[in-house]
């Protein structure tokens, strides 16, 4: 099924060319991206590019974003940048991210302490301070140098550990470190964003830190009830349930209220509020979530592909929103993803073999020094509202570090193989 979409891609194309001859302008671009979105499903038939063909739908949300930008910002009259329907996406993919993890990922620190500790120093040392020299050096704007910082200063994602799968790497430890490093987000990311990314643009050390909570901590709270509900006892089960039951009760009582509660607006307890409601909203939600998963077993399965489709989301909103600074900056941008990447793939192998660490160990260290969760870098910036500038970054990094990662995997795969 898959090889009729290259025919048709290349039926696409050919349909682009003639109207970029005619200069019939919506012909050739409408032929252009679907050409990609086909050319995307149809490399799933070649079984070299196979494992590229998430790498090709983020190569064309970036193709869709710079040709049509406003028809990609408002589609039906929705506004694609508005904060809560970007916050609601990001909680998605990062519960899907999460449905991928367990408890006992975030225990294996105990088989794999040493090399969890260098990954960690690695990841939060090497990357936002190389990032930091890439953006003075290069001399971006305030806002675009910022989000370099950022996405330098985001813990790994998913991708490490599918790199490191395919490269037959240690994948106990991927997984431990992804954990790790994803619940320590919240106060490492927002840290390295007030010491670094503070000397190009002002940042509320209190407001991103709940901004991350929100983002990354929830909807991995929701996850792991899920995870509970799935593998433990009847008596934790219960206790799960019972908790979640207060939760909804508490989420009612607060829209009911809901007026009165804005006058908490002016206090400090405002933010308790509020993360209150969020946390009691994850523990129902990993509840239904399990409901849903006893109906459908093979749901798990399908939840990596609603990530990929949140970062694909993210990718076209903000290249369309970004799409004039790109044209100015875009592959100075991209030479700065490279060094990035490069530089986190290089310093992070070798640190963890100076710290006696064996080859597939640091192998699986460069890995989560190189490559940092774009979906969470995306998320924060769409929920500051600078998603043309401060998340432009996390759309140049993104698709690099998935090319990169794919080809240092297999390489490192194949060597060891011979």
């Amino acid at each position: 099924m898959q090889k009729y979409f290259l025919w048709a891609a290349l039926l696409l194309f050919a349909i682009s060319g003639f109207g970029a001859l005619q200069e019939i302008e919506t012909l050739w671009k409408a032929a252009l991206i679907l050409g990609f979105s086909s050319l995307a499903i149809g490399v799933g038939h070649i079984k070299s590019l196979a494992g590229y063909q998430y790498t090709f739908w983020i190569i064309t949300a970036v193709i869709a974003g710079m040709l049509l930008p406003n028809f990609f910002l408002n589609m039906g009259g929705i506004d694609l940048r508005n904060k809560w329907l970007i916050l609601i996406i990001i909680q998605l993919v990062m519960f899907g991210m999460g449905t991928q993890m367990s408890i006992k990922d975030f225990i294996g620190i105990r088989k794999s302490g040493k090399g969890v500790l260098i990954a960690l120093i690695g990841q939060f040392t090497i990357m936002p301070v190389i990032g930091f020299i890439i953006a003075k050096t290069f001399g971006f704007d305030a806002e675009i140098a910022a989000g370099i910082v950022l996405i330098g200063s985001c813990s790994s994602g998913l991708a490490s550990n599918v790199m490191t799968y395919i490269a037959k790497g240690d994948l106990v430890l991927s997984v431990t470190v992804t954990a790790i490093s994803t619940l320590t987000a919240p106060i490492m990311t927002t840290f390295l964003m007030k010491l670094f990314a503070g000397t190009f643009i002002e940042i509320d050390f209190l407001n991103m830190m709940m901004q991350i909570v929100k983002i990354v901590l929830v909807p991995l709270f929701a996850a792991m009830i899920h995870d509970i509900l799935k593998n433990y006892g009847a008596k934790t089960r219960k206790l799960i349930t019972f908790s979640a039951a207060i939760a909804g009760i508490w989420l009612l009582i607060a829209f009911i209220f809901r007026n009165a509660s804005a006058l908490l607006e002016s206090s400090s307890l405002s933010s308790a509020f509020e993360i209150t409601n969020f946390i009691c909203g994850s523990l129902v939600a990993g509840y239904l979530y399990n409901l849903l998963y006893k109906t459908l077993p093979n749901l798990d399965k399908f939840m990596p592909y609603l990530s990929m489709f949140g970062i694909v989301y993210f990718t076209l909103v903000t290249t369309a929103a970004g799409r004039d600074n790109l044209i100015e900056i875009g592959a100075l941008l991209f030479v700065a993803a490279v060094l990035h990447n490069g530089f986190g793939y290089f310093l992070g192998y070798w640190l963890s073999r100076v710290s006696g660490l064996n080859k597939k160990q640091s192998q699986t260290i460069a890995f989560e020094v190189g490559l940092q969760n774009g979906g969470m870098a995306s998320g924060l910036a769409g929920a500051m509202g600078k998603l043309a500038t401060l998340g432009l970054a996390a759309a140049v990094f993104s698709p690099w570090m998935n090319i990169s990662g794919s080809l240092l995997a297999n390489y490192w795969r194949k060597k060891d193989n011979r």
